[in-house]
């Protein structure tokens, strides 16, 4: 295990060795192996960058970044700006992000929502504006919503009346159009009908549920 001295130093010879960052006005603390990174950059991609560098060190499992971005002049934009940036970031992501992901800034400060299908598509909206002139730092909250397949809808159903071992798990149809499933074909009882549904609403992703099932 590294003693704190050793972690300073090789954190800061990481920051050094990284091209993308000037290590100038960053501090390294270590103090009982928590790593604090402390000064001041001049845009969020240096200050990403610099959490960067110092995770790839060996032995860094606590991080604080108390790292502020001091814009130079030539690089600060009014909100108006940064928004119309982001906007336009958006529309040329291979990801079409721009129907997924609204974007507010406050006094340079991004807060991306919207729901994304892939954890993938949510960090593709970082990146895509990690750069961007103008931007103090992003707040990512987005969420993933998994697309809903029938496969899943029916195995689930499936289990579930297997476990209570029901019957003519064959009659029942799923139809799944986006976050809706639909269920049709034929149930023996209400039981059996409140199962079905209720297994159909546990599926990740589900929002709505249209019960059409009759009894046989």
């Amino acid at each position: 295990m590294k003693t704190d001295l050793q972690l300073q130093q090789d954190v800061l010879s990481e920051l050094k060795w990284d091209p993308k960052l000037n290590p100038a006005h960053i501090g390294v603390e270590v103090n009982n192996g928590v790593v604090t990174l402390s000064g001041h950059v001049d845009s969020y991609a240096e200050k990403w960058n610099a959490e960067d560098a110092a995770k790839r060190v060996a032995g860094v499992k606590v991080l604080a970044i108390d790292l502020e971005v001091i814009l130079p002049n030539s690089s600060v934009k009014s909100d108006s700006e940064i928004a119309l940036a982001i906007a336009n970031a958006m529309k040329v992501n291979t990801y079409h992000l721009d129907a997924l992901v609204k974007a507010k800034v406050e006094d340079g400060f991004v807060t991306l929502t919207g729901e994304v299908e892939w954890q993938f598509q949510k960090l593709a909206a970082a990146n895509a504006i990690r750069y961007l002139t103008g931007v103090k730092g992003i707040y990512n909250n987005i969420s993933v919503k998994p697309k809903v397949s029938v496969t899943a809808v029916k195995s689930d159903i499936d289990a579930a009346i297997n476990r209570r071992a029901q019957s003519d798990i064959q009659n029942i149809k799923v139809l799944v159009s986006g976050s809706d499933v639909t269920l049709t074909g034929k149930v023996h009882d209400w039981s059996e009908k409140n199962l079905v549904v209720d297994a159909a609403w546990g599926v990740p992703g589900v929002r709505n549920v249209v019960d059409q099932m009759s009894f046989a």
